[in-house]
């Protein structure tokens, strides 16, 4: 749904030499210690801004501190071009929002976190996986995972159309705790199954592949992973020719032929669009679309459930996206800047926020999974109740290309490897065609 900057740390280098052409936003000349600059992921729910400043005010007004809160937006990768300005300038924020790859490409820049975090993960239990790959650079946090922006990106899906094909997904995932007998039976050979059925019916499942299509890549990264398949493992040892990577491509070569025809050219607002507009039976997405459709298209909103993903052989994943907090090495008042973030990442302000955005931020720890807004958003009542992972859903969550290190895994990322395979399966070409590409393309990545 989000699109930020993913880049290699080569990339960053690139921006940073052209930083200064860049407008720093609230270049720092003087560090008085009562104040404070911090630049905030500008939330596409416009509330979203509101509550979060009044939180930082009502902190600031506490302690006596004159808090400057920017609001940034992710469009046109602005929020990590100014990350990638100040980092090279050593100036701009005292702290600053990060998506996904960002913390990586800007760690050298940042102040360790690990004070703040140790009572952060005792007061609200451990952080899930992919941010804690995301956020810890040689065995240190140098940013907080925030709520603020964080995501899944589950399946979101008609009931009416499933129902029709005789799968009810409201007693498939119900908006209650408890597995059910049924979930078992949603395996990704079943979502073949479906996706075969909706393209006869005219209501193709939504799902891309484009270049600039990260839903897409974060879904295929998903798959993926369900299916045991690494492009690159830890080590940076290619695995292209892995019996996993071959049983997902010829999964693949099957489930591509009833993507939509023009799935290659997919961005992320594709499938936002094919959902509200009625043309769809499922996208992978946060609840963003489903907030829109609320909106724009009330009958369309009121007949959407979210829910897990499928399972795959080596079990369910489900795509995530992250945002972050982090305080600058540069700063002139990291003590407040951590102070104020620790503050913002307390349960209360955390559930406060979420309330206001209608559950579409998730708290990326695992005591925090309780809030009742999942359960009582509506139309229909529930049909967000399945966005958080919990516990008896069995679901990992999945960012795409972790199984590599960070370094490598953010080229993968960026070059939308996942995506162009499958594209090119779509297009015809054979899996020993794609995996040459692939080949040629991972091996550029680690020279």
């Amino acid at each position: 749904m989000i699109r930020s900057n993913q880049l290699s740390r080569r990339g960053a280098l690139k921006l940073g030499a052209a930083a200064s052409a860049l407008p720093l936003v609230h270049i720092r000349t003087a560090g008085a210690a009562g104040k404070l600059n911090i630049g905030f992921w500008d939330h596409w729910v416009p509330r979203g801004n509101e509550i979060m400043q009044q939180q930082v005010d009502s902190w600031a007004a506490q302690n006596k501190v004159e808090v400057q809160a920017d609001f940034i937006t992710g469009n046109g990768n602005k929020l990590s071009l100014t990350g990638a300005a100040e980092a090279q300038a050593k100036a701009g924020h005292d702290a600053l929002t990060f998506f996904n790859w960002d913390v990586h490409n800007y760690a050298d820049a940042l102040e360790p976190i690990d004070d703040v975090m140790a009572r952060l993960v005792a007061a609200n239990g451990d952080v899930t996986p992919t941010c804690a790959y995301l956020a810890k650079v040689k065995n240190q946090w140098v940013a907080v995972p925030t709520s603020s922006g964080t995501q899944t990106k589950p399946p979101c899906a008609r009931i009416s159309w499933f129902k029709r094909q005789g799968l009810d997904l409201q007693a498939l995932y119900p908006a209650h705790p408890g597995k059910t007998a049924l979930q078992d039976e949603w395996t990704w050979d079943a979502f073949l199954k479906y996706a075969e059925a909706a393209q006869k019916d005219g209501m193709t499942f939504a799902l891309g592949m484009g270049g600039l299509n990260s839903d897409g890549t974060d879904m295929h990264g998903a798959l993926f992973r369900a299916f045991g398949a690494t492009l690159i493992d830890r080590e940076g040892t290619i695995q292209l020719n892995s019996l996993q990577v071959h049983e997902v491509l010829t999964f693949a070569q099957k489930l591509v032929k009833f993507y939509p025809d023009e799935a290659v050219s997919y961005d992320d607002a594709s499938n936002n669009r094919a959902l509200i507009s009625g043309k769809t039976a499922l996208i992978f997405n946060p609840p963003s679309a489903w907030a829109v459709a609320k909106r724009d298209a009330p009958a369309v909103a009121a007949d959407c459930w979210t829910f897990p993903p499928p399972k795959g052989p080596q079990g369910r994943f489900v795509p995530t996206s992250s945002f972050f907090w982090g305080v600058y090495s540069f700063s002139q008042n990291k003590t407040a800047a951590k102070e104020l973030i620790e503050y913002l990442m307390q349960r209360p302000q955390i559930e406060a926020r979420c309330n206001v955005v209608d559950g579409f931020d998730l708290p990326p720890y695992a005591k925090m999974v309780d809030f009742k807004i999942w359960e009582e958003v509506e139309p229909p009542k529930g049909t967000v109740y399945n966005y958080p992972i919990r516990p008896w859903h069995e679901v990992q969550p999945s960012m795409a290309a972790s199984e590599a290190a960070p370094d490598v895994a953010v080229q993968i990322y960026s070059g939308s490897i996942h995506n162009q395979m499958l594209a090119r399966l779509k297009q015809g070409q054979t899996i020993p065609q794609v995996i040459a590409w692939a080949q040629d393309e991972l091996e550029g990545f680690l020279r």
